[in-house]
């Protein structure tokens, strides 16, 4: 077996699906099969449980899964030491975040880092913050920024950078929605367009709130990303909820206004996230590291 085969096995054993993995991984489904297959047969023993509805780890394949993953960190620690005998660091890493958290949160860090350590690259990707930590759990990135859940599953390490609070946007042109200090005044919630998160914790969060307000909203889209939401409400397309610190930071705040909420939401929390083992890979730790001194540094001011 070789690195390839353990990290096709890896991505499978936290998916749980040939569909999924084939298109991460940029591979053919049935080459991925005779992967597993080929494993398999070295083993002796089957690795997953699966039939048309499920693929489900075995016994033998959660085990091997930790031997799996020692392996690979023990492969990518010795390619590293390799790399720590030249005079700097170098090396890929990959990270994941929203566009508002690229802007918001890395400018000062990644400048720092690439001063730092010009032989290692980045790779920024961006997208929606609720898919984060299923991108790291994955191992489809080194790094990245998301709003944490209230309890983060223990593999990760993590680093907070900010609280925010949660806010009502409409566009700034009147008509669509009156307000006055008890909040929306003309109209009913159930009759107001409502534009929200597709998926993640703000849209938890949004679905916890109308439940206790006893309110039914009426849904007129569900948006991958709060930069969008800031943009179709700024167009009059509807109400939207977004966390203030995308707000703040979006090129279409003039066109849109906060709405005051008599009841508002708890705020969310922002960090950067890493799996725990990871952080013995120099060039992930030397990327954390940066990162908390800049955190601690930023909080004495």
């Amino acid at each position: 077996m070789d690195q390839r085969e353990l990290q096709l096995f890896l991505h499978l054993s936290k998916t749980l699906s040939f569909a999924k993995t084939s298109a991460a991984c940029h591979v053919a489904p049935s080459s991925l099969s005779r992967v597993i297959q080929r494993l398999e047969r070295e083993i002796g023993r089957q690795l997953f449980e699966r039939d048309s509805r499920r693929v489900k780890l075995t016994a033998t394949g959660r085990t091997f899964r930790a031997y799996a993953e020692q392996t690979c960190d023990s492969w990518a620690a010795f390619k590293q030491a390799l790399h720590n005998q030249e005079t700097t660091l170098q090396g890929e890493l990959s990270l994941f975040c929203s566009v508002t958290a690229s802007y918001s949160f890395l400018d000062d860090i990644l400048g720092r880092f690439r001063t730092r350590h010009p032989g290692i690259e980045i790779k920024l990707h961006t997208g929606d913050s609720a898919i984060t930590l299923d991108r790291i759990n994955s191992e489809l990135e080194d790094l990245g920024i998301a709003a944490l859940p209230e309890r983060v599953p223990s593999q990760f390490s993590i680093l907070e950078l900010t609280k925010t609070p949660l806010v009502f946007i409409a566009s700034s042109r009147p008509g669509l929605v009156s307000t006055d200090s008890a909040g929306i005044a003309s109209g009913s919630w159930s009759e107001i367009p409502l534009i929200i998160s597709e998926s993640g914790l703000v849209r938890d969060r949004v679905d916890k709130w109308f439940r206790a307000m006893k309110i039914k909203p009426e849904i007129y889209a569900q948006v991958s990303g709060h930069e969008a939401i800031v943009s179709m409400a700024g167009l009059g397309f509807g109400v939207g909820v977004v966390p203030q610190i995308v707000l703040e930071n979006s090129p279409l705040a003039a066109k849109v206004r906060q709405i005051d909420i008599r009841h508002t939401m708890p705020p969310i929390t922002i960090g950067l996230c890493v799996l725990k083992r990871k952080l013995s890979n120099a060039l992930i730790n030397a990327f954390w590291e940066l990162a908390r001194q800049s955190i601690v540094g930023n909080k004495k001011l």
